[in-house]
């Protein structure tokens, strides 16, 4: 698929975050008491159940379908390729500060209408839930990291990464114009919760590739000291440098 490698390890911190995923989603159906909890919703506010804007994303959600397991698939995917481009620290600080920020920009959407419609009903935000929200923000970093590459939609259209930006958005509003469960108002904070993750991980990724990484700058820096190092070197001890070209062989006097 593109850019997207088939084959290749798997890291170990991915391997963990698709058990977890896999393990709540089936503990939702098992023991509902344990998981609901740690999903994202109105008593994050209302009751102040502030660590569900750090669960919710673990926590997986769907109905029990194929289409749950072809979620985890692109999870692993896109998330396999962002993980070897980012590292384990920013792959994990990018991951958590897009959910951070979208679950609470979702929150306060929520206690707003909330405010505004007089509602004291509490509801779930399903759009960014679980694995939706890790996939949201992964799709969301390799196409701001590979936007030149090519992924072939459905393995027959070829795509450029950086519309997967505009797709996932708009697959996002499809979801939102879905008909509620009745009683229900549809998912505006889960909608607005997939825009600001989407959004912060693109303006962070493009705000930090505009930029020389700090490994090339310190690289930078250190052959400029051991240059001049070199040329002080040289005049104390009134040597002559010779700068070779790569791949070139320099003869002595006793090589003819």
């Amino acid at each position: 698929m593109g850019g997207l490698g088939l084959g290749g390890p798997a890291p170990r911190d991915l391997l963990v975050l698709l058990a977890v995923l896999f393990v709540t989603f089936a503990l939702q159906f098992l023991a509902p008491a344990l998981v609901a909890p740690l999903r994202l919703g109105s008593d994050a506010w209302r009751s102040l159940w502030l660590w569900q804007l750090a669960t919710y994303p673990a926590a997986g959600f769907g109905a029990p379908s194929l289409w749950f397991l072809l979620e985890l698939l692109m999870v692993f995917w896109f998330g396999r390729d962002v993980y070897y481009q980012l590292g384990r620290r920013r792959f994990w600080r990018l991951l958590a500060g897009g959910a951070l920020a979208a679950g609470a920009a979702a929150v306060a959407v929520d206690a707003a209408r909330a405010l505004l419609a007089g509602s004291e009903q509490s509801f779930l935000f399903p759009l960014m839930q679980g694995q939706r929200m890790v996939l949201a923000v992964l799709v969301a970093a390799f196409a701001t990291l590979n936007r030149d590459a090519t992924i072939y939609l459905f393995f027959v259209l070829p795509v450029a990464a950086r519309w997967f930006l505009w797709l996932e958005l708009l697959i996002a509003f499809i979801g939102f114009l879905q008909m509620p469960v009745p009683g229900a108002p549809r998912d505006l904070p889960g909608l607005l919760g997939i825009v600001t993750a989407v959004g912060l991980t693109w303006w962070t990724l493009s705000r930090r590739g505009a930029r020389p990484g700090l490994r090339e700058s310190r690289l930078r820096v250190e052959r400029w000291f051991l240059e001049r190092r070199l040329d002080r070197q040289r005049r104390k001890r009134r040597l002559r440098v010779v700068r070779e070209e790569p791949g070139e062989v320099r003869k002595g006097p006793w090589v003819h």
